[in-house]
Formats: C-alpha cells, structure tokens, sequence
C-alpha cells in the first residue's frame, strides 16, 4: 500500500460509502480494474472509520438529540420522537451485526473473491433501486417525513442492511430502497441511512481494529475517506431535494458491465 494509492482508495470510500454504489464493491473493484493488489478488509474498515467520522461530524447534534432524547425517556418514563428514534436506529443496527458477526470469515474468504458475484450484485441492485424508486414515486401520495418511521419498518431495512454485507449491494442502497418501498421520503430514509451507518462501521471497526497496523499510509486514507466523506453526504442530500436515484442506478450497471468485458476478455 503506497500513499497515493491510500489517498485513492479514501477518495473513493468517501464518495462511494454515502452514495447507493456500494463503497465495498468499489475498495475490491477499482484495484481489479487497475492491477494493483487487493487491499485487506481491515483497511476497508479503517477507511469506513474514517467515513463513520464524517457521519458523526456533520450530524453529530441530531445524534446527540437522539442520545438525550432516549436517556429523558428512561427517567421519566415518557416517550418523546428521539428517543424513539434513537432505539429505532439501535434495532435496525441488529440484524447487519448479527450477519457481519458469524459469516465474517466466509465474507473475507469467499465474497470478496469473487469479482462476479460482486459484479452481478452491483448490477441487479442498480436495477432494483431505479425501479423502486419509481414505484415508490408513483404509488405513494403521501411520503413520510424521518419522525414518522415506524418500529416495523426500522426492522425491515435493519434486515435489507444486512445484505450489504456482501460486496456490491451496498448498504445506503440496500436501507434507501427498503425506505422508498415502504413509503418513506427520500430526505427521510437518506438521514436514517447516513445515521444507521455510525454503529455498524463503528462495530465493524472494533471487530477488525486487531488486525490493523496504523501506518502513515493508513491514517492518510482515513484522513482521504473522512474528507471525501463530508462532501459526499453534503452532496446527496441536496441532490435529493430535486432528483431521484436513477443516475446512480445506471452507473452500477455501467460499473458491472465493465467488469464483466473485462473479466470474459482480459
């Protein structure tokens, strides 16, 4: 691992991570595309600290809200939105984390290996994100608003973040699609993601913190991805306000086909 190519693959993590083009397909498949030798995934994960970082720098007062929210709630016994939230994120953390936990080996050993399914996944979400959001756009007349998530549907795309566990499904595009089929706002479901991102990168991280030395080559690509991370989240949530998720749709399909041509001719 050269600094440049730190410095490349933390630009990359931060823009991919926030963006439903799945950072972890992008860490395996540009080095592919490139020749270089693959990075471990405890780098991975030290560039998603380095994301995870971004998250809690941009939103770290609607963090803190939900924080006091869920403490208030338990002394005085009432419920208020933050603290419902809150536990709401917590629940939605759970299934990613029970995934992530038992098949850590066969992800390192097996998925990350396998440039096809990570390929095909890229491809396959990229379709289902542009037709759902669609859908969504056409079915729902009333879209709901953050604070109206429900219980029910924080399970549901805790469980859809659980595939993302696997290269190319991306986990903002796996929880953005479960909210949009489930009604909720693109502003809203685009927050809870962002927010839901901070315990899962933060329980990765420790699970893999043993296996990391800290060279200068890594804290230059968590500095790159936390970087790259502020704009990227920055951007999207003014995208959003005017666009749909179409172009980042086409451009996983793009992304695989890509991968593909290279993979049967070269």
């Amino acid at each position: 691992m050269t600094i440049f190519k730190a410095i490349i693959l933390g630009i990359i993590q931060g823009i991919a991570e926030f963006l439903p083009i799945s950072s972890s397909a992008h860490l395996i498949i540009f080095p592919y595309l490139f020749g270089w030798e693959e990075s471990s995934l405890a780098f991975d994960i030290a560039l998603h600290f380095g994301t995870m970082m971004a998250v809690l720098v941009i939103f770290f007062k609607d963090w803190w809200n939900l924080f006091i929210g869920a403490i208030k709630d338990i002394k005085t016994k009432k419920k208020s939105t933050n603290g419902k939230m809150f536990w709401y994120l917590v629940v939605a953390t759970i299934p990613a984390a029970l995934v992530g936990f038992f098949l850590d080996d066969i992800i390192e050993k097996v998925i990350r290996n396998n440039i096809w399914i990570i390929a095909t996944a890229l491809a396959v979400m990229g379709l289902l994100i542009f037709l759902g959001d669609k859908w969504a756009s056409h079915h729902y007349k009333r879209e709901k608003k953050f604070e109206d998530i429900t219980l029910k549907e924080s399970i549901i795309i805790g469980i859809s973040q659980a595939f993302a566990v696997i290269p190319g499904f991306s986990r903002s595009g796996t929880t953005i699609l479960a909210g949009r089929l489930q009604g909720i706002s693109k502003e809203a479901i685009t927050k809870f993601t962002f927010l839901l991102s901070v315990p899962v990168i933060c329980g990765a991280t420790i699970l893999k913190v043993t296996d990391l030395e800290l060279t200068k080559e890594v804290i230059i690509g968590i500095i790159s991805s936390f970087a790259m991370g502020v704009i990227a989240i920055k951007f999207l949530l003014n995208y959003i306000k005017k666009h749909d998720f179409s172009v980042f749709a086409f451009y996983r399909v793009i992304l695989a086909l890509i991968v593909f041509v290279k993979l049967i001719f070269f």
